[in-house]
Formats: structure tokens, C-alpha cells, sequence
């Protein structure tokens, strides 16, 4: 079964969080949902989400894919966080999936996992002059190699969907989105 992370960090972008999440789930996959520690996440406009475990609880277990949502100040906290980007170097380096929309890809950016690479992110968040390496995309998804990047809100279901194709094929993304009544 392909297991996932999502780590939620205080004031992640709940749309993302749960839209990734939800979508992931429904195609079958095993969703690992950490927070950076103990606490409920206060999302960034106001909801409460309570993770399944912490981040530290899981460091040490493989996963098939690392999803990080974004959102204000989301992002910039997982950015801080250093066990989260041991995750997300260790990803890498076993040439493993990595994700992030909105102002997450930032964090991957820091860590020079886009180095060389096309990604997108939400407007602003990834800065041409800091991140010179980076081939910047306005397109709503992008994927290069085992990375994977989102604009935003309004992105996350396609976001979520390409994932799901990514890991597990097109038949199974067909079947997730086609319950999801989407307008084609």
C-alpha cells in the first residue's frame, strides 16, 4: 500500500491540507497525517485539525510520498522545523517522492531540492532572485522528476489528482475523480 505524510503545521492552508488528505485516502492510500508536535492545528483560517501522530513519532518511517500543504505561516513553520526537512532530505537522497503547494514548495526550495527544476508555487512565494535555479512555472501543477508542485487553494484538487496518478496510475486517478462529480 502506498503510504503517505502529510505534516500540518500551525496555520497550514486547511482547503490544501484537507483536499490532499481526503483525495489521497479515497484512492486507497495510506495517509500519515503529523503534526510538528502535540498540539491540534490552529489552520490558517481558523479550523482545528487533529493530526494522527507527530512528526517525531514518525521520522524514521518510509514513506512513498512527503506532501506538504502551504498556507501562511504553514509553510514558513515547516520550513523551520529540522526534523521535517531530515524527512524531506532523506526523501531525496532515496529518490522518493516530494510535494508541496502554495508557499510549501518554499521549503523545498531552501533545502535545494529545486535546484535545476521546474516548479511553481503561489505567486510570490518562490523568489526568482533568491532561487536563481529554479525554472519557475505559472502552470497549476508541475512535475519534474520526483518532485512535485501546486499553485494553491484552487489547485489542490488537481494537485491531489496528479499525485494520485503519479503513484498509483491513471485507471485509479480516472476512478477517484469521476465520484468527485467535476465538471470536465
Amino acid at each position: 500500500m502506498t503510504r503517505v505524510l502529510v505534516p500540518l503545521a500551525q496555520g497550514c492552508e486547511e482547503l490544501e491540507a484537507v483536499t490532499i488528505i481526503d483525495l489521497l485516502r479515497r484512492a486507497g492510500f495510506d495517509v500519515v497525517t503529523a503534526g510538528l508536535d502535540t498540539a491540534p492545528v490552529k489552520a490558517s483560517r481558523g479550523t482545528v485539525l487533529m493530526p494522527d501522530t507527530t512528526l517525531p513519532a514518525v521520522a524514521g518511517e518510509t514513506f512513498d510520498l512527503v506532501v506538504l500543504p502551504g498556507g501562511l505561516p504553514g509553510a514558513t513553520n515547516l520550513d523551520a522545523d529540522a526534523g521535517l526537512r531530515a524527512i524531506l532530505s532523506r526523501q531525496a537522497e532515496q529518490d522518493r517522492w516530494c510535494a508541496a503547494i502554495c508557499a510549501a514548495p518554499l521549503v523545498l526550495a531552501n533545502l535545494g531540492l529545486l535546484d535545476g527544476r521546474a516548479a511553481t508555487s503561489f505567486p510570490g512565494a518562490l523568489d526568482a532572485a533568491k532561487h536563481p535555479g529554479i525554472r519557475l512555472s505559472e502552470d497549476p501543477v508541475v512535475v519534474d522528476g520526483k518532485l512535485v508542485t501546486s499553485r494553491g487553494p484552487g489547485t489542490a484538487m488537481d494537485f491531489a489528482l496528479t499525485l494520485i496518478e503519479l503513484l498509483a496510475g491513471r485507471q485509479r486517478r480516472d476512478e477517484v475523480e469521476s465520484k468527485l462529480m467535476r465538471p470536465r
